[in-house]
């Protein structure tokens, strides 16, 4: 069922790639966008953990003013509860986002795969990490919920926000 949700999700963003061969990168459509987040565990995690931190590395390429695509990774470091130690997810991802405006809302979700540390018997799994916030040229405010559907029936879901500072190429 997870790869199915892969595979869905990938054939769903085959038009937005497909629409323009001629790739220009510039300061104006391409940078980095690099940052920090916090989040709190819910679910399976919010037996083992009370509460996350991240850096979030992203690359990200604007098709036309609304549309962008790039790939995403970082680190979020859950601290454990008593009895239990801290672990750590890194994510590989692709993402997409909508952006309604030059400067305002944005939509977005990274997909990928969710690399687990510190926990025996589970490399990771199928992760998604849907997005909601406000942009400006230089920064990203959003709110996030972040999934993993890791292997072992481990589901390793947060709620948080995060803040991203542009990195223009020049």
């Amino acid at each position: 069922m997870k790869k199915l949700f892969f595979i869905v999700g990938l054939l769903g963003l085959s038009p937005i790639f497909a629409q323009k061969t001629n790739v220009d990168i510039t300061p104006n459509n391409s940078w980095l966008k690099a940052g920090v987040t916090a989040g709190v565990p819910v679910g399976d995690a919010s037996d083992v953990s009370s509460f996350n931190l991240g850096l979030d590395l992203r690359g990200q390429y604007l098709f036309n003013p609304n549309v962008a695509i790039g790939v995403a990774s970082g680190y979020s470091h859950y601290f454990g509860k008593s009895d239990f130690e801290d672990f750590g997810l890194v994510p590989v991802a692709g993402f997409f986002r909508y952006y309604f405006k030059p400067s305002g809302l944005f939509l977005g979700t990274d997909l990928g795969y969710g690399f687990l540390t510190n926990v025996e018997n589970n490399d990771g799994g199928l992760y998604v990490n849907p997005q909601i916030g406000y942009h400006n040229r230089d920064w990203n405010l959003y709110a996030f919920y972040q999934n993993t559907w890791a292997e072992n029936d481990l589901d390793l879901q947060a709620v948080g926000v995060g803040v991203t500072y542009n990195i223009r190429f020049k």
